[in-house]
């Protein structure tokens, strides 16, 4: 007989740990070949992690709700000595019991704890490395809000952080009195010790006829990533009108054959991030990240779109290399990931690493909105509802009135490195390429 280790397996480059939401077998439990043994989850996605081997789950390493580090051995699963192992030997690890005495083997690997000092929390170690490159000690580092499993700093978190350090004052003392205005004693980066008023939450009376409803996990992530990114970034929402008549027209003339010929349905959704990609191109400082005091520009240009899960929640996977697609190309992406978040099969990789974001509140019937940016992007954009409309139309005899589609395109954007004339450039280029598509253009 031989145990082989299941591992707890990389999910991405950025991902270094994920939690264990649930175990589908039990020990003693038979496994076969590729089933799902048990469902992870990191700070974006939940996914299964299949045997590598077919044999019996001897030993469960960590309990639901553990946190564990890539590369960690989470459970040993008892199999036929020469069974075949399906994966690398950088994801499972052969023991041979035969090897040592009857009954007995390799203490299994186990998560060593990994807080910073004596804090109250868990600090990865990534977090734990950027935090003494940056000379922030624990009882700052205590004070960091965590977006993550638990509350837990994610390396988005302490970079959010880090951006906002030298602006915000570090509290030195704080006084809390429910529901009233309170004062904040705080240190200024200067030295200046400041006064900072805070207001708690209203009380919210409870006793009346009403329903009490938990937050999912997703919701609260959402939530906190919200919040954050409006503490991070100064928003400004720049907003144009847009006649696409040719590229609707367009569509319905040729919708039936797209789907004919290349069994994809053809939405606006491609479309758009057709538009958005060229103008990216055509606007590069618009493709960037904030790290403190550094732009990071993204030569790559991965627009995530945003996609409403059964749940109601929202995610949002992320097409990669935007501009090599054509519309037939993008038009397969939009579809496969839209598909799979609704049937929750998105993988961590699927959105992870974008750049932009698009999300298209036109699909509840809104005009326009206000959308909160996707950090550590630094724009997000919303399209609208398309609607018939009269519109001045300008002709070699004078301007006449007809009816138009038009639409309304809103982009919010980060006002620390992106100013009006950047954000509303770019916005009315997305623009133009919509009001320019060619009616004639071929399937």
């Amino acid at each position: 007989m031989a145990k082989v280790q299941l591992i707890m397996p990389k999910l991405g480059e950025s991902i270094i740990e994920a939690t264990i939401l649930a175990w589908n077998k039990k020990v003693g439990d038979k496994i076969e070949l590729d089933e799902n043994v048990l469902t992870i989850a990191t700070d974006k996605v939940d996914t299964d992690v299949p045997s590598p081997v077919a044999g019996i789950l001897a030993e469960i390493l960590f309990q639901e709700g553990a946190t564990v580090g890539v590369g960690k051995a989470i459970a040993l699963i008892e199999t036929a000595a020469g069974a075949e192992v399906k994966a690398s030997p950088a994801v499972v690890e052969t023991l041979v019991s035969n090897a040592q005495p009857e009954g007995k083997h390799e203490a299994p690997v186990t998560l060593p704890a990994a807080n910073y000092g004596d804090g109250s929390r868990f600090y990865s170690p990534l977090v734990k490395s950027i935090a003494k490159e940056e000379g922030i000690g624990l009882e700052e580092l205590e004070k960091v809000p965590g977006t993550g499993q638990g509350g837990r700093v994610t390396k988005d978190d302490i970079f959010a952080y880090l951006a906002n350090r030298s602006k915000q004052p570090i509290a030195t003392q704080t006084t809390t009195t429910s529901n009233t205005q309170t004062t904040q004693t705080a240190k200024a980066g200067n030295g200046q010790t400041l006064q900072v008023q805070q207001f708690n939450l209203p009380n919210i009376d409870t006793s009346g006829n009403v329903e009490i409803i938990e937050m999912d996990r997703m919701r609260k992530l959402i939530a906190e990533h919200m919040i954050m990114s409006k503490h991070v970034s100064p928003h400004v929402t720049s907003f144009v009108e847009v006649d696409v008549t040719n590229l609707v027209l367009w569509r319905e003339k040729t919708k039936k054959a797209f789907e004919a010929k290349y069994g994809e349905k053809i939405t606006f959704t491609p479309i758009f991030v057709e538009a958005i990609a060229k103008a990216i191109a055509a606007y590069p400082m618009i493709n960037i990240s904030v790290r403190g005091t550094e732009i990071i520009r993204y030569k790559d240009i991965n627009i995530g779109m945003a996609a409403a899960l059964p749940s109601g929640n929202l995610i949002v996977p992320v097409i990669k290399n935007a501009d090599t697609l054509n519309l037939v190309g993008l038009a397969k992406k939009v579809n496969d990931l839209a598909n799979r978040a609704r049937a929750n099969k998105l993988k961590p990789e699927d959105i992870q690493g974008g750049t932009f974001t698009l999300t298209n509140v036109g699909t509840f019937g809104n005009v326009m909105g206000t959308p909160i940016i996707n950090q550590p992007q630094v724009a997000i954009m919303a399209t609208g509802a398309i609607r018939k409309k009269p519109a001045v139309i300008e002709t070699p005899t004078g301007d006449v009135i007809a009816i138009r589609h038009m639409m309304f395109l809103s982009m919010s954007y980060d006002h620390r490195v992106v100013d009006g004339s950047l954000g509303g450039s770019f916005i009315r280029k997305v623009g133009d390429y919509l009001e320019a598509f060619d009616m004639n253009r071929e399937v």
